[in-house]
C-alpha cells in the first residue's frame, strides 16, 4: 500500500529539513511526500529539493491559506491513502507509516496518539493526546482524533470531499467528522504515538484561537449532526484537553 503524506508549508526553512528527514527515515518502502509550498522566499523549496529523493514531489505556488493548500494535496497525491504531516512536526519513530499501512489493511481510516512539544531543542512534552477508540456519535461527546495522525484510504477521501474553506481554524475537525460520522467509515486506532507535534499552530496560539476553534467545531456539529445551538461537546471537548494535561503531569 502506497502511503502519501502531504506537507503544507510557507517559509518553513527553520524546520522543513527535520520534517522531511523524519519521512525519509520511515521503514515503509512504498511512500510519497507531497510538499505543497505557498510560494516561499526563504529557501524552503530548495532545501526540500536538495534531498534529491524520488519519493518527494513539490508543488510551489501561491494559495489561499493552509486548508486551500491541503485541498491541493488531496487533488494531487498519488498513494492509496493520504494524511498530513505539518511542516513543523516529525514522525515519532521510523515505523509510523508501516503501522499506518498495516492498520489500513482492515480499516478505511486510522489514527494514533500524539505528543505536543513546546521546545524542539529540549524535547519538552507539554501534552499527550491518547486518542482512544472511535464509536459512532463520539463527536457529539467532545471526542476527535489528532488530525496529524489521521490517514484515510483514497476511496474514503473521495467520498468525504475537500476541506471546507469557510472554517479558518477547524476545517480539519470538519473533515474528520464528515469522514467518520457521515461516511460510516471503519476506523482503527493505532495505540502508539505517531507524531511529535510542535506547538504554535493556528489552533494553539492563544485563548481567542481556542475559543474560535471550538465555536467552529460547534458549527460543524450543528451542520452535519443536527446538534442544538449549544451542545454537550462544546464543554466536553475543552475538558478532554485538560484531562490530557493532567494525565501528562501525573
Amino acid at each position: 500500500m502506497k502511503i502519501s503524506a502531504v506537507t503544507v508549508c510557507l517559509n518553513s526553512r527553520a524546520s522543513i529539513a527535520r520534517t522531511v528527514q523524519s519521512f525519509l527515515q520511515q521503514s515503509h518502502p512504498d511512500k510519497e511526500l507531497l510538499v505543497i509550498d505557498g510560494g516561499s522566499t526563504d529557501g524552503t523549496v530548495e532545501i526540500v529539493r536538495g534531498f534529491g529523493s524520488d519519493a518527494i514531489r513539490v508543488i510551489s505556488e501561491r494559495d489561499r491559506g493552509i486548508y486551500d493548500a491541503m485541498n491541493k494535496g488531496l487533488a494531487h497525491y498519488a498513494g492509496d491513502a493520504v494524511g498530513f504531516l505539518n511542516a513543523d512536526d516529525t514522525y515519532h519513530d521510523d515505523a509510523v507509516l508501516a503501522r499506518i499501512a498495516q492498520g489500513l489493511e482492515s480499516a478505511d481510516a486510522v489514527y494514533g496518539d500524539l505528543v505536543m512539544i513546546a521546545d524542539r531543542a529540549t524535547g519538552e512534552v507539554v501534552r499527550e493526546w491518547k486518542a482512544g477508540v472511535f464509536a459512532p456519535g463520539a463527536f457529539r461527546k467532545g471526542w476527535m482524533p489528532p488530525h496529524p495522525t489521521f490517514y484515510v484510504r483514497r476511496e474514503l477521501a473521495a467520498r468525504t470531499g475537500q476541506f471546507d474553506l469557510s472554517y479558518r481554524i477547524s476545517a480539519d475537525y470538519d473533515f474528520m467528522l464528515r469522514a467518520l460520522e457521515l461516511q460510516h467509515a471503519r476506523a482503527g486506532h493505532i495505540p502508539h504515538v505517531l507524531v511529535d507535534f510542535m506547538m504554535g499552530g493556528m489552533s494553539t496560539t492563544g485563548p481567542l484561537a481556542v475559543i474560535r476553534g471550538n465555536l467552529e467545531c460547534l458549527r460543524a456539529r450543528r451542520r452535519h449532526l443536527g446538534t442544538p445551538l449549544v451542545d454537550a461537546a462544546l464543554f466536553m471537548k475543552p475538558l478532554r484537553k485538560l484531562h490530557q494535561l493532567a494525565w501528562r503531569k501525573a
